[in-house]
């Protein structure tokens, strides 16, 4: 299973359906009374009229009247959109909650935060402020340094599906930027793990200039993604960045990127995150999170950085893809946090079973609702925001099979509008088209932009290559890096579907129509082993998480070359750095979209760590200082390959490759072997660039001397050599006798032969011969 263990993170952004669910107020057993430095909030008995028809007694949080004037004039406001909105003159609040029986809108001062404080409380009148489930008000005043939040009174039932409870003050699910604690890793009040957060108030004095900047919108088979972690990227004090760990340390280290030759950036979660989730076993360094500006301006300049980093990276030629987790929240089991989702309507917002249970599809505690009405519409509200606010190209979604998994409450009714005779849709079961993705595929402004799915989840719902995806959506190819690792690393049998992954997957993908580059291509990614432990390690070693190295996948596909761990021979080494230079070289011919991990460029290691999300330190940071030793020829082969690629008509096709211009072979032309026992894959591809590649895997351990298809009046040339030490093992025009290189070869070459060395590949190019 791909995700053992992710970060827990809630997706924030920026009008709502109301659902038909039905609530029956309920007596509740007290009440803990709160004050503030305006209002003082009461336990009363009140009768709450059901949207049934019925009505039942419920102890609910009445605001008195403040004994200070109040700052704000407050009237109605309006049930969208939701959020805080300006509007008016005003900051117009409005908020879904299909099952609460009160509301409060809390506005807390910046200097009161940090104290658990609520500075004012704005009761919300049933009559007045609330259309349908829609609570709202129009806020006017002064609003510097003002945050807000919302507490919500009504039946506490977790069998039932309601956690309300009017003690806690609650994030807006629309909140655009979130505040917490001011300095990484400082325990709130009392050992606190879980401080007080609240959202951003929205004014008028809110801008950014964004110069101009306009979308890449770079064809998707042209890509070249590089998968980012924003902290670890420039954490490591050999960084040498002004702001190390933040959105404007990567905006210092562009140049980086730039020079590797990607053109498009994969962002891993990078929003709000409780970095004290898994304190009691995780060392924490102390300093700020993503923005350097910390919660100043009550994080106004937290969102302009952001735009800033994506302003200079579309500056730079490189695309900003969001890596996004709508399948689950950091609220967690039934013994979770109660945060925002969970008591603003939990029913809504979760999967749950009949008695209030979480359904965990996610692996992490609880299942977001996706396919819920109310739900769908946050999400596609959420993705929008990025787009046309933040400018983004393209999303990435974790475990999105949960996002094709009918919703609790599930029924034909809610969704479609009518019943569906002999429907027996049970809650979490996949659908055949889920209605969100039918309305993130047919979106006016998401089918500009790219969208990728991880395409399975925790559950056991395994989609590559049988994703709803309506011609727009890619995905993540898990079987394409099980594939690769396997036959790289020796193992019989897997020749044939090696040949499928260079091709670009067909077998997956040309069925249902859609083409190569709905192929996103991968040997490692943020979980599991890095491409240095992936032929270093042949087990996981996770005891630094502290669950006895229990956790994280045990079937990695891995090979140590012959020895487990760094501290290894020299011939063990230098077979290691080989197959690396295979991997990645298979990577970059492969039809498809290819995406490097972070590190994998110098030969980052975990320490055989295939599940660090609790990691913040070295394990998970860029070493600068590896990529500048010598050990970075790696970085110089990783550099030369992307180019070549890039400069190759045909590696990067639109449609799947013909016999007209591949061909298959063995180790004699044309007599390609796909049997069980087979370890040698070559193909030639005609490149109106390049004229003809020929590109050829050796993953045997024994060495093999291939004959070269004829090309009267032309000559094989070498190129690229993984069994050569740097700089030869790509031969580029800046190699120091170069030419002298190249006539090593040639006793081999003038008899149309190439010897290869076991465990390696290469590339030959098709040159006129001047002796012919």
């Amino acid at each position: 299973m791909e995700l053992t263990r992710c970060t827990s993170c809630l997706q924030y952004s920026p009008t709502l359906t109301s659902p038909t669910f039905r609530h029956q107020a309920t007596p509740k057993p007290s009440l803990r009374t709160i004050s503030s430095t305006n209002a003082v909030v009461s336990t009363t008995r009140m009768v709450v009229k059901a949207r049934g028809g019925g009505a039942g007694e419920a102890d609910t949080a009445v605001v008195e009247k403040p004994k200070v004037i109040r700052r704000f004039q407050v009237s109605e406001g309006h049930p969208a959109p939701f959020g805080a909105t300006l509007r008016d003159g005003g900051v117009n609040f409005a908020i879904y909650s299909s099952n609460a029986v009160s509301a409060t809108l809390c506005l807390i001062a910046l200097s009161d935060l940090h104290q658990n404080k609520v500075t004012e409380q704005i009761p919300l009148d049933p009559l007045s402020n609330k259309t349908g489930d829609v609570w709202h008000v129009l806020l006017k005043g002064d609003f510097k340094d003002m945050l807000y939040g919302y507490m919500f009174d009504g039946e506490f039932s977790p069998e039932k599906g309601h956690c309300y409870d009017a003690s806690k003050v609650l994030l807006d699910p629309y909140a655009k930027s979130i505040i917490s604690r001011g300095e990484f890793g400082v325990l709130g009040p009392e050992d606190n793990c879980w401080p007080q957060m609240a959202g951003m108030v929205p004014t008028f004095e809110d801008q950014f200039d964004w110069e101009g900047d306009l979308p890449l919108r770079y064809p998707q088979r042209d890509l070249i993604i590089y998968e980012l972690h924003v902290r670890g990227y420039t954490r490591h004090e050999s960084s040498g960045t002004q702001f190390p760990g933040t959105y404007r340390g990567v905006v210092e280290k562009l140049d980086h990127l730039k020079e590797l030759g990607v053109n498009c950036i994969e962002l891993m979660p990078c929003h709000e995150f409780n970095e004290l989730e898994y304190y009691s076993y995780n060392s924490v360094l102390g300093d700020y999170k993503y923005s350097s500006s910390g919660i100043s301006n009550c994080g106004r300049d937290a969102i302009n950085e952001f735009k800033y980093l994506v302003k200079e990276a579309h500056r730079c030629g490189i695309e900003v893809i969001m890596d996004v987790v709508f399948n689950h929240t950091a609220e967690g089991n039934e013994k979770g946090p109660i945060l925002s989702f969970r008591g603003v309507d939990n029913s809504v917002y979760y999967m749950l079973a009949p008695k209030g249970e979480y359904y965990n599809y996610s692996g992490c505690g609880n299942t977001f609702n996706c396919n819920h009405p109310v739900v769908r519409q946050f999400i596609l509200d959420c993705l929008r925001y990025w787009v046309t606010e933040m400018h983004v190209d393209g999303f990435r979604f974790d475990l999105a099979s949960i996002m094709t998994r009918s919703s609790s409450l599930w029924d034909s009714v809610n969704v479609y509008g009518n019943s569906l005779e002999g429907d027996l849709i049970t809650t979490g079961t996949p659908l055949s088209s889920p209605p969100l993705i039918d309305m993130m595929s047919n979106d006016p402004i998401l089918r500009g932009v790219k969208l990728i799915a991880e395409a399975w989840d925790t559950g056991g719902l395994y989609q590559v290559g049988r994703f709803p995806h309506w011609g727009i959506w890619s995905e993540w190819n898990g079987k394409y890096r099980d594939v690769v690792r396997q036959f790289i690393k020796g193992t019989e049998g897997f020749s044939g579907a090696f040949a499928e992954c260079v091709c670009g997957s067909p077998n997956l993908y040309q069925e249902g129509g859609r083409k190569p580059w709905h192929s996103v291509n991968f040997i490692c990614a943020h979980d599991g082993f890095t491409l240095a432990d992936l032929v270093t390690y042949n087990n996981k070693h996770n005891l630094a998480n502290g669950e006895d190295n229990k956790d994280g996948e045990s079937h990695n596909n891995s090979w140590n070359c012959g020895q487990e761990g760094e501290f290894a021979r020299i011939s063990v080494k230098k077979l290691r750095k080989r197959q690396m230079r295979n991997f990645f070289l298979c990577l970059m011919v492969s039809q498809g979209v290819p995406m490097i991990c972070m590190g994998d460029e110098y030969g980052h290691t975990k320490g055989g760590n295939n599940n660090t999300y609790c990691h913040d330190n070295y394990i998970n940071y860029f070493r600068w200082d590896k990529k500048e030793e010598s050990s970075s020829d790696l970085f110089r082969f990783f550099c030369l390959m992307t180019k070549f690629r890039r400069e190759c008509e045909s590696l990067g096709l639109n449609n799947f490759p013909t016999s007209e211009r591949l061909q298959w072979h063995g180790h004699t032309p044309g007599k390609p072997d796909w049997s069980e026992t087979s370890r040698f894959v070559a193909f030639t591809l005609i490149d109106s660039v390049k004229g003809e590649l020929y590109v050829a895997f050796n993953t045997s351990h024994l060495a093999v001397t291939v004959t070269l298809p004829e090309r009267p009046g032309y000559r094989w040339e070498p190129l690229v050599d993984t069994s050569k030490s740097a700089p030869y093992d790509f031969l580029s025009k800046e190699v120091p006798e170069r030419e002298i290189a190249i006539k090593q070869y040639a006793q081999f070459l003038d008899a149309n032969l190439y010897p290869m060395l076991s465990y390696s590949s290469i590339i030959l190019l098709l040159s006129p011969d001047e002796n012919a």
